[in-house]
């Protein structure tokens, strides 16, 4: 069993915050560092995806100078095949290094364990597992998209001190305030793609993209849950020019002629099998991942959220709170369609963050499975 040490610890600290540094959707994100004598000789993150790994990067910085006797920390699993750039491992073999260590296991099939296994069979120590918690969750995306064969699902909603989404008539804008809704904005540029449900279209006419100052990366795909393909041609989501590719997801396969059209647009209508003429969760999401989406913010539908909650396809909620009371007649809640029978039953969060903007709380969590007997 691999023991480690506060030198240990401080080197990997450093390379899990290099690894967070890139921006390297839809890989993941790395870091390295090479230390010898308690002096760090190298060090990298990988940028993009693309371009070279870290381990490469760090063996650049080291700017020519032997790394004989070092030892490497990094973030994730060397890789060992031939991708869009060599194999880690072979560019490691010949340094004469005398250990790696290694926070994680690569999740991908093609490296999970072969690339520790090769080091080994070269002589080299690896010692696994040091804050590996920690650098599960820089990658939670990748990881869980690995493991699972779907895309990790954010469930966000906004909702008033008496629970409500909306008022009796529907209006929702805006429950929170602005710096809320630019929190948000950070979620979104965080993502593969944005999700809400035709409802939510119909009813508020958004835009789903990242509006803040300094975004430089793309847009999110922009996924509309439109069952009985009711979305109209005027909707905003479908005439944004800067907004990027839309998907509709719909359990009608009739339609033809709408289903033309909106794909003569640009747009990309996806027939998911269904026994309800509703869209199936579990095989929606499954669609998503293998056109290659990661990530996930469900930002609108109370059907759609109690679906994918039904489907235990939720695994962080973001929630905001704002000091607002509403009344009503209506059930206005953000969820539908889904519900637990007994208080100690009750889905639970864990490795919570609470935040404030302005008088508006934010609740961030993960769903803790462990605690519902359920993985």
């Amino acid at each position: 069993m691999s023991t480690f040490n506060a030198v240990d610890e401080r080197f990997m600290t450093r390379a899990l915050a290099l690894a967070q540094r890139g921006r390297t959707r839809p890989n993941p994100m790395v870091g390295a560092v090479f230390v010898r004598d308690g002096v760090i000789l190298g060090e990298g993150f990988h940028q993009r995806a693309g371009e070279p790994h870290a381990e490469v990067e760090a063996i650049r910085a080291a700017k020519g100078e032997s790394l004989k006797g070092a030892t490497l920390y990094v973030t994730l699993e060397p890789c060992c095949h031939q991708g869009k750039t060599g194999p880690c491992t072979e560019a490691l073999k010949p340094l004469g290094l005398a250990r790696v260590v290694v926070a994680m296991l690569d999740p991908y099939p093609e490296v999970n364990g072969k690339g520790v296994e090769a080091l080994r069979a070269a002589g080299i120590r690896v010692d696994v597992g040091l804050q590996e918690a920690q650098a599960q969750r820089i990658n939670e995306a990748f990881v869980l998209s690995q493991t699972l064969q779907r895309p990790f699902l954010i469930a966000k909603w906004a909702m008033t001190l008496d629970g409500r989404t909306s008022t009796d008539l529907g209006e929702s804008k805006w429950i929170t305030n602005a710096a809320a809704r630019q929190f948000v904005h950070q979620l979104r540029g965080q993502v593969d793609a944005v999700m809400v449900g035709i409802g939510t279209v119909v009813r508020d006419d958004p835009q789903l993209t990242v509006r803040m100052p300094g975004h430089e990366g793309p847009q999110p795909l922009r996924i509309i849950v439109d069952g009985h393909l009711k979305i109209g041609p005027k909707a905003r989501i479908l005439n944004d020019p800067d907004g990027g590719k839309v998907i509709i997801a719909t359990a009608q396969p009739s339609h033809r002629e709408k289903r033309r059209e909106l794909t003569e647009n640009g747009h990309d209508v996806v027939v998911v099998d269904s026994e309800n003429r509703r869209v199936d969760p579990v095989r929606l999401m499954r669609e998503l991942h293998a056109r290659g989406v990661q990530s996930i913010l469900l930002e609108g539908g109370r059907q759609l959220a109690g679906s994918m909650f039904a489907a235990d396809m939720v695994d962080r909620v973001v929630g905001f709170l704002a000091p607002k009371i509403l009344g009503g007649s209506a059930v206005g809640g953000p969820i539908v369609g889904w519900g637990i029978p007994e208080m100690e039953q009750a889905l639970r969060l864990t490795d919570i963050t609470v935040r404030q903007f302005g008088d508006n709380i934010c609740v961030d969590g993960r769903v803790d499975r462990r605690r519902r007997g359920r993985g």
